[in-house]
């Protein structure tokens, strides 16, 4: 499994839901297993999120989607703040308590 972590700033977290929610790449269909979203508690407005998929071809080709069709698209993105940091990462161990 891998992971598409990626780091962004939004000008409004409720505003970033709402669009994350329409789902505007197609995340499951794309391949998508799962995801996490985190928030900065200094910084509510600085926002991680990890998208698990199966492969890193998957997740590769869910990022080009994200940076050609999504995040240039104001409609699709009204709270992103610049270019997000992305990186794909092997999940190599998780251990729940």
């Amino acid at each position: 499994m891998v992971s598409l972590r990626v780091r962004l700033k939004v000008r409004d977290y409720d505003m970033w839901r709402e669009a994350f929610g329409k789902d505007a790449a197609g995340r499951q269909a794309s391949g998508a297993t799962g995801y996490r979203i985190f928030r900065g508690q200094e910084d509510p407005n600085r926002v991680e999120l990890d998208l698990d998929f199966p492969t890193s071809t998957e997740a590769e080709k869910f990022l080009e989607v994200m940076r050609r069709d999504v995040w240039p698209d104001p409609d699709k993105s009204p709270a992103k703040l610049g270019a997000p940091e992305t990186s794909i990462l092997d999940v190599v161990e998780t251990h729940a308590y």
